[in-house]
């Protein structure tokens, strides 16, 4: 997977190394039970304090999308509850969908972004 963190962002680069990693598991780059790279080998390749990847990583355990395993480190684990997640989704697009409308976004032009975006990841089938 190629890491792409944007220094000038105002978006923290562990969010941003969260969200590309839940990215490349809906786009099937990376799967259920790979490892990702080490702490240091990932804070060593692009450039950043090892305690950002790790708050990164711990990020995605408590949301449920890795497990620390001992001997193999991060793995992927989708052990996400169903329900949580719809909860989640809700509470996260009231606030986008509440700035769409202040910026007189049709809602013709919101559902052909989700389905933009929603296709996007479900080539898979």
């Amino acid at each position: 997977m190629i890491w792409k963190i944007d220094f000038e962002s105002e978006e923290a680069i562990y969010i941003q190394l969260r969200n590309q990693i839940i990215m490349g598991i809906a786009m099937e780059m990376i799967r259920e039970g790979d490892s990702l790279p080490s702490v240091r080998q990932l804070a060593d390749t692009i450039g950043i304090n090892m305690h950002t990847v790790n708050k990164a990583y711990s990020v995605l355990r408590q949301e449920g999308f890795i497990r620390l395993d001992r001997r193999k480190g991060a793995v992927i684990a989708l052990d996400i509850d169903r329900i949580t997640e719809i909860q989640s989704l809700k509470r996260e697009l009231s606030v986008l969908l509440a700035r769409s409308i202040c910026k007189n976004v049709s809602r013709e032009e919101v559902h052909n972004i989700v389905d933009e975006i929603y296709n996007s990841y479900t080539v898979r089938g």
